[in-house]
């Protein structure tokens, strides 16, 4: 079959055969119109996200391959804390030898499944190697906590997002002040500002944390102490960022004035953290009242409970933590999540697992939306859509194509039977401008309180927008790279860079796209630098085959479970358009076939009802509809929806011209 091109966007169908396995190697003010709040998330960290917060647990290495305890790991928490694997006594055990391994295995999986990490910690009196303890000389000790400072960050800089880089130096009581150790002993008080100068010294972009216990009530001692010492630090220019409340409470909770003690720390310009939490016997009230006294801190980073399961808690016999010792969640599960707005989730008694079924079945829609051409707009085809719910309306973004070229439009509906009837703004009416505008993906990114419209231009380009509603918002396009990256100028032959796609994880953002070649590209950057930074991308997916893996991908974070879908669109041997799936749990981990072959897709013709009649027999490029919008792109793991394009089965000719229009697939064999 020939071959029929357009201008640098999808191709036409052409005939395939032999599908090939895929080698998959990835391991504020707010405006009026912008969200008040995320998605009611049902998982830990995912709900911490919609308000630009992280929650976290303590991890140990050795428990990594405990299946219970990491798929808990990886589904609920987006930021890590190695419990002892950092501590001196692991790290510098003799004096100048340094061993990260335990700390790097950490570090190496938090990394894989988009969590970030916090360094814990780099001086401290306790679990101390006795050399250290056994010096006796200022100097000596001085050059030696710098060295040990300078030499851990050094490893881990970029890696790390805070440090606790002095903990528990201040003592019980009623004094006030320093305890007695080694570093008080020798160096007096000024030891804790040598620490964090050198700290700074050593990754200037890395959070400092101070982090101790019993410092929760307002009008105790030793919180005035530590209160004191921040204060004069902030005064003087010492580099701190953050104070950590460790938090391991009674039955009780709280103290009354915790969030009053959180506030006026934050009041001198520090963030603060809940770094340790646990409480004895976890009550739901305690737990709540604790995540509350955060939530309601705008500088309140987030929360780190110390450890998953009850069975791995250092004060086990209390029984203190979210999950019990099966893994199952617990009351104050529930209690935690519905507190920082998420949807509470069921306490079954046993651990969760996730829900992507092997196989799919469809009905289908008739024509939804069709182009609406006027007097400066000559459409043959609608296609390539984006769709967000927010506000009560469906948002959808797609392409409009004619025998000129590509451009973009919006419309807005409030329920799919008016989906027809919606008002079409083209967007070459705005700053976005004319030219070669297409494939456009749609999304909230929460930390800058910001939509993005990402769309191909030969470019990856994106423009933002306060307000998703108004179409004469977006920004003029910029690109998210100066140029076309070496590996793609290598690998795309006679293809075509198309179809880009973002989606972020707690720690990172990717950008995917394809190349009509039979590869699959990813790049990556951190969620603080986006939408800049993109760099070190590779092949995430290959196919002998170009049709098989051809274009159209997306990416989408399945809600309740620590599982990603991936789908691609391929040209099956009859030339028809259909999508393949797999499965991750990681944005930068391996893909695991799905449903993925012609006899068991994700989405074809051939697995597919039409009550309305077979209008199209292609199941082309489109996206789900989401359970959020934001920057997660959060989908149900059941009852799934997708808004794709179909075209009349006989219509052919220039692929420029052909007639697509946009329908909506729902799924019909959901287990839920």
């Amino acid at each position: 079959m020939k071959l029929l091109r357009r201008t640098r966007g999808h191709r036409a169908s052409a005939s395939a055969s032999g599908l090939v396995a895929v080698a998959a190697l990835l391991a504020s003010g707010t405006a009026s119109a912008a969200p008040d709040a995320g998605i009611k998330a049902s998982t830990l960290g995912a709900q911490a996200a919609q308000s630009g917060r992280y929650f976290g647990t303590a991890v140990a290495a050795g428990k990594l391959g405990d299946g219970t305890y990491a798929t808990i790991l990886d589904r609920e928490f987006n930021m890590v804390t190695p419990e002892n694997e950092m501590k001196w006594d692991t790290t510098e055990r003799t004096r100048g030898s340094f061993d990260f391994a335990p700390a790097d295995q950490i570090v190496a999986h938090a990394t894989a499944h988009g969590q970030r990490v916090r360094g814990h910690t780099l001086v401290w009196h306790s679990q101390l190697p006795g050399w250290v303890g056994s010096i006796t000389d200022a100097n000596t000790l001085r050059g030696v906590m710098n060295n040990h400072i300078t030499t851990e960050m050094a490893h881990f800089k970029g890696k790390v997002y805070a440090w606790d880089v002095v903990n528990e130096a201040f003592a019980d009581g009623s004094s006030g002040a320093h305890r007695a150790s080694v570093f008080q002993n020798l160096l007096g008080d000024g030891f804790v500002e040598q620490a964090f100068r050198t700290a700074r010294s050593a990754d200037p972009a890395a959070k400092l944390c101070y982090n101790d216990y019993n410092i929760e009530d307002w009008n105790a001692a030793k919180t005035q102490g530590v209160y004191r010492m921040v204060r004069d630090f902030k005064s003087r220019g010492v580099p701190i960022d953050c104070v950590g409340f460790q938090a391991h409470f009674g039955t009780g909770g709280p103290p009354a004035s915790f969030q009053t003690t959180l506030s006026n720390f934050a009041a001198l310009g520090v963030d603060v953290q809940i770094t340790e939490l646990d409480i004895a016997q976890a009550s739901t009230t305690a737990y709540a009242n604790t995540i509350r006294a955060c939530w309601n801190v705008a500088r309140c980073n987030g929360v780190t409970v110390w450890g998953i399961r009850d069975s791995d808690s250092w004060r086990s016999g209390d029984n203190p933590l979210l999950f019990d010792r099966n893994g199952a969640k617990k009351a104050a599960y529930n209690s935690v999540l519905t507190t920082m707005g998420g949807a509470p989730a069921a306490t079954t008694g046993t651990a969760d697992t996730a829900a992507l079924p092997g196989s799919y079945s469809w009905s289908s829609s008739g024509v939804l939306m069709s182009p609406k051409p006027d007097s400066t707009h000559s459409i043959a085809g609608l296609k390539d859509p984006s769709v967000v719910y927010y506000n009560g309306k469906y948002h959808v973004f797609a392409s409009v194509a004619s025998a000129s070229g590509y451009g973009l439009v919006y419309l807005n509906f409030t329920d799919w039977s008016q989906a027809a009837s919606a008002t079409h703004y083209y967007l070459d009416r705005t700053p976005i401008g004319s030219g070669y505008r297409a494939a456009p993906q749609v999304f909230y990114f929460a930390p800058q309180k910001l939509w993005y419209l990402v769309y191909q231009t030969g470019n990856a380009s994106y423009s933002t927008n306060s307000d998703i509603s108004n179409p004469n918002g977006w920004s003029a396009p910029r690109n998210f790279y100066a140029s076309m990256p070496d590996v793609i100028k290598q690998n795309i032959g006679s293809g075509y860079w198309v179809d880009m796609w973002v989606i972020c994880d707690s720690g990172n953002c990717y950008l995917f796209s394809s190349d009509d070649n039979g590869h699959l590209y990813r790049s990556q950057t951190t969620l603080a630098s986006f939408p800049n930074g993109f760099a070190n991308t590779v092949i995430a997916a290959q196919d002998s085959n170009k049709y098989a893996l051809f274009e159209a991908s997306n990416v989408y974070k399945v809600q309740g479970s620590s599982q990603y879908l991936l789908l691609v669109e391929a040209i099956g041997s009859d030339g028809r358009r259909y999508f393949r799936s797999w499965a991750s749990s990681g944005l930068a981990g391996s893909w695991t076939a799905l449903a993925a072959s012609e006899a068991n897709p994700f989405a074809r013709a051939s697995n597919v009802a039409f009550p309305g009649g077979s209008w199209t027999k292609d199941i082309s490029h489109g996206e789900m509809v989401r359970a959020g919008y934001d920057q997660t792109l959060t989908i149900p793991s059941c009852r799934l929806q997708y808004l794709y394009q179909g075209k009349d089965p006989n219509a052919g000719g220039d692929y420029n011209t052909l007639p697509w229009r946009l329908g909506l697939l729902t799924q019909t064999n959901s287990a839920c």
